[in-house]
Parts: structure tokens; sequence; C-alpha cells
């Protein structure tokens, strides 16, 4: 049963624990973007170390009565906005256990509350799974305040939500 959900910031500290989940989130991913491991058995993540060089990146880890659940990986490089204060969802992960029990969304609320503006989420176009969760959430969070327009990174072309929260009232 969950009690709790918690988002707490990555500290560098950390970094061993949330490099774990990110493989186990590239393995779920692999299906969309036809990804192999490397010769060592490993994904990775381009990006991994800039989450504790580069502002306007913050690494979360979602907690769930205290247990390790997922991650989110927040920063300040969007494809479609060029608004200040613009943020993106990078990469958001819910382990299986803890799917399609709220965690996923109470934890995006969460995060959105943590930061007010701007807000951008990419979905690549084959993740159907995706598209219904984050539709969900941010159809509940902004009360069907958002907009959806095609989202291209350099490696496909999909959608993307869009929505401002500084003016929403805060929900969770």
């Amino acid at each position: 049963m969950i009690n709790e959900v918690q988002l707490c910031e990555v500290l560098e500290e950390q970094k061993s624990v949330l490099r774990q989940l990110i493989e186990l989130y590239e393995y779920d991913f692999s299906e969309f973007n036809n990804n192999d491991v490397n010769q060592y058995g490993y994904y990775g993540y381009s990006y991994f170390d800039h989450y504790w060089l580069e502002p306007g990146r913050v690494p979360f880890f979602i907690l769930v009565n205290g247990n390790l659940a997922g991650f989110i990986l927040v920063n300040s490089f969007c494809y479609c906005l060029k608004e200040e204060n613009s943020r993106s969802i990078s990469e958001f992960f819910i382990m299986r256990k803890y799917r399609k029990q709220g965690v996923g969304i109470k934890a995006a609320h969460m995060v959105f509350n943590l930061m007010p503006g701007h807000w951008e989420v990419l979905q690549h176009p084959e993740n159907h799974t995706s598209h219904h969760f984050w539709n969900r959430a941010i159809d509940s969070y902004t009360n069907g305040q958002f907009n959806i327009e095609a989202g291209e990174t350099e490696d496909w072309v999909g959608q993307a939500i869009l929505f401002k929260n500084s003016q929403l009232s805060k929900k969770d």
C-alpha cells in the first residue's frame, strides 16, 4: 500500500544509485529507441554528470514509503519553448512495482509545484503509454490548460505538451 510519495534531490554522493536506476530506465526505453548495451553491458546516459555540473539541471529520486521507486530528471533545455524560466522533463521513470498506483502522477505534480514557470514534456512517438500518462497527469494538473505540439529532438519527432504553471492553483 502506498502511504507517502516524496521527491528528494539526488546528491552527488548518490550518483551511483541514480546511475543504476537510469540503466533500468534505458532498458525499458530500448524498445522505443532501439539502443543496445555497450561492450561492458551498460546503456549509459550521455548527460549524466551534467546534472551536477550545469545550472538548470536537477535530478530527483522518487520515494514511496521511504523506498526508491524511480527518478525525475529536470533541465532547462527545451526544444519547443523559448521563454525564460522554461523547464523540461528530460527523463521520468517509475519502477514497475509502483506503476498504475498514482505514484507517477503524484511525483509529476510535486516536481511541477517545486518549479513554477513554463514546462515542456516531450514524448517519443512509439511510447503510447507515455502519451496516455502525460496527457492524464498534465490535464489533471492544469485543468486542461495546456497545448500539444509536434516536438522534435535530434533523434525523433514526437509530441510536446506545453503549459505554464506559475498561475495555476497548486495541486497535491
